[in-house]
């Protein structure tokens, strides 16, 4: 199932047939328009019923930010009709830990569709944004403010927010947590190239191994 629907999908499939959509998933204006001249269906899978699940980890560094966003999280599922519900993957307390192990844990949470998002902190949110990024299916985006946030999921569809605790604090967390959750991928342009994106990633990974 596909999470962002474009025109392309909808063009490789014959007319009257169908394009399976992940739940939730984007479809771009166009593919909407092609689809309804080709007659092409665009069926979406069953809806989760426990909102939208957004995965969280930290390293110690992060902690305390980590918590200040499960506040926020539970704050914005009362305000709001989303519904947002999360998944603690750690760490849980000061206790030193390695920041790959965290990102690791989080980023195969959202490769498996266990949460359709993800928020990684770290002292700077640069080391955990790497080490998330060599998953496959991961697209992890450092913010430091609400107009990159915005940017990483209107242009790049991030699929991971990653922020440092040196650079964010508990405030502008909020606004940064915020323009990541509600903002999507729709323009066809920004979805075809995320599309390359994931073309060179697949292009490596059928690269046989170097022993």
């Amino acid at each position: 199932m596909k999470d962002i629907v474009t025109a392309e999908d909808v063009q490789s499939v014959p007319p009257g047939g169908e394009v399976t959509a992940a739940p939730g998933a984007i479809v771009t204006p166009w593919a909407r328009e092609m689809a309804a001249s080709r007659g092409v269906r665009i069926v979406q899978g069953p809806a989760r019923t426990d909102g939208q699940v957004v995965a969280l980890g930290a390293d110690h560094g992060g902690f305390a930010l980590k918590e200040e966003i499960k506040t926020h999280l539970t704050r914005l599922t009362h305000l709001t009709r989303l519904g947002y519900r999360f998944h603690d993957l750690g760490t849980f307390s000061t206790e030193p830990v390695d920041y790959p192990d965290v990102a690791l844990a989080l980023a195969r949470a959202v490769r498996a569709g266990d949460a359709r998002l993800g928020i990684l902190v770290d002292g700077a949110g640069i080391g955990s944004a790497m080490a998330a990024n060599k998953v496959p299916g991961v697209r992890a985006a450092p913010c430091t403010d609400e107009a990159a946030a915005r940017n990483a999921r209107e242009h790049n569809d991030a699929n991971v927010l990653t922020l440092g605790s040196k650079f964010v604090d508990a405030t502008r967390m909020q606004g940064i947590v915020e323009a990541f959750l509600t903002t999507h991928c729709t323009e066809e342009r920004h979805a075809r190239r995320v599309g390359k994106i994931k073309a060179i990633e697949e292009s490596y990974l059928k690269e046989p191994r170097l022993r």
